[in-house]
């Protein structure tokens, strides 16, 4: 491992929950209203006062703000926040195993999940006599976000409220967001990027977040227009991508895309359209967050102060910063000098080796991507194999003007005929999580409905 550059903060013993000035300071924005630092506060009290003496709690508010006083009241109630991948019956399953004491909290009176629920207090207009911000030991443990892994169980990854505070600084420092900031997002606040940028950033940073998640480019155009300058949106290359097609984008100040791999040519468009400077976040949910680079301007990426990159074995590395041992990358690294830079060559798993020829899945989904008239795409690998001992290809078009041989004729001068896919389905829509990701499981169903109705 090579030399990290120390951390002074990760030696202190106690961060504060809120980075806000004083009790005016504006700390979030719901719809058009601003909500204060002492209100924020107040309503945190309230609702740590109100949970129940038990030690996890399931975070399952849409809105950003209900999440951020969900996660913060837990936190000082010293119970730790449990973000599983999705609430599905079997997910919820697994973390009342995992957590037998674990109870939700969720702002959708219809939500109905298999554990104990809690609901949020009634609002309230008293604020604290103090503006008196609690603060937290360092090795508290904030929160458990779970990966599905390899073979399809929930995988904890433990969050300490010091490395987080570390991960927020880091983020705020290359974006360069403070107080009279305001933070936007698409991607929910249970998501790590979602998690990282639009809840831990806003609040520990002194910039105010929003409380509504955005999706439709006319919501997002709305929320950009009424929301003070300067502005900083946290999206996804998918949103980001039917956000410029839906029409005229709304011009903003910084723009932040992360979960999938973003192409230069659409973070040029998307500067060009809106005048934002575009960054690309590069983490993973075992790291958080590891790297930043300009998209429009070069592939390389630049790693946060004090991180660095290395590979052992093939395998690559990441260490310093808010990641306090070294921690594996799930993914094919080029270090670039001191490992403060590298480049990125795609993800270990999306790896295909098809008649002795490799490629990424996810450089096969920028080309289908690149084809004009297509609006969404995914290549799959099926886990059996065809007769002949070749497995083969599959690929879902979203592309209502074109026709299956058209898409196929424009891929063939863009990729080595062993990665045409066969067949390629035309979709009317590909089955993405909220946080704009495609689970391979979904693939692997739309792949099994396909073969029974081509039958």
């Amino acid at each position: 491992m090579p030399a990290t550059v120390p951390n002074p903060s990760r030696a202190a013993s106690t961060h504060p929950l809120l980075a806000y000035d004083g009790a005016g300071a504006i700390a979030a924005y719901r719809g058009s209203r601003p909500v204060t630092a002492a209100r924020l506060l107040a309503d945190i009290l309230v609702m740590a006062e109100e949970m129940p003496d038990r030690g996890h709690v399931l975070n399952a508010c849409s809105d950003r703000y209900d999440f951020a006083v969900t996660i913060c009241a837990a936190i000082v109630r010293r119970q730790v926040t449990l973000l599983p991948p999705s609430t599905t019956p079997p997910m919820i399953d697994a973390m009342r195993a995992f957590a037998p004491d674990a109870y939700f909290v969720s702002d959708d009176p219809h939500a109905s999940l298999d554990l104990p629920r809690m609901q949020l207090p009634e609002a309230r207009d008293r604020e604290p006599p103090s503006f008196d911000v609690p603060r937290i030991a360092a090795d508290q443990l904030a929160a458990l976000v779970f990966t599905s892994g390899s073979t399809g169980e929930p995988r904890p990854h433990p969050k300490l409220w010091g490395d987080l505070v570390l991960d927020a600084g880091l983020e705020a420092t290359r974006l360069a967001i403070g107080p009279g900031h305001t933070i936007l997002g698409t991607v929910p606040p249970q998501h790590m990027y979602g998690f990282e940028s639009t809840v831990l950033l806003p609040l520990l940073s002194g910039a105010a977040l929003t409380a509504e998640r955005l999706y439709l480019p006319a919501s997002i155009d709305a929320a950009v227009n009424a929301a003070p300058a300067p502005r900083t949106m946290f999206i996804t290359p998918f949103h980001l991508r039917a956000w410029l097609e839906g029409g005229e984008a709304a011009r903003i100040e910084t723009l932040v895309s992360a979960t999938a791999p973003l192409s230069a040519a659409l973070a040029r468009e998307a500067e060009e359209r809106t005048g934002a400077r575009l960054f690309e976040i590069y983490g993973c949910t075992e790291a958080g967050q590891v790297a930043t680079r300009r998209t429009a301007q070069t592939a390389e990426w630049h790693a946060f102060d004090g991180m660095r990159l290395w590979t052992e074995n093939g395998q690559a590395m990441v260490a310093g910063g808010h990641v306090a041992q070294p921690t594996a990358l799930m993914d094919v690294i080029e270090v670039v000098g001191d490992g403060s830079h590298f480049l990125l060559h795609g993800r270990t798993a999306d790896l295909v080796n098809i008649a002795g020829k490799r490629n990424s899945l996810g450089y096969l989904d920028h080309q289908l991507l690149s084809i004009a008239g297509v609006t969404d795409a995914a290549f799959y690998l099926p886990d059996d194999e065809e007769p002949d001992g070749v497995t083969r290809l599959m690929a879902f078009v979203v592309a209502p003007t074109l026709d299956a041989a058209t898409i196929l004729a424009s891929l063939r001068g863009r990729v080595d005929p062993a990665f045409l896919p066969r067949p390629l389905v035309l979709v009317d829509r590909l089955p993405r999580a909220i946080s704009g990701k495609l689970p391979r499981e979904q693939l692997r169903l739309l792949a099994q409905a396909h073969r029974r109705t081509d039958k």
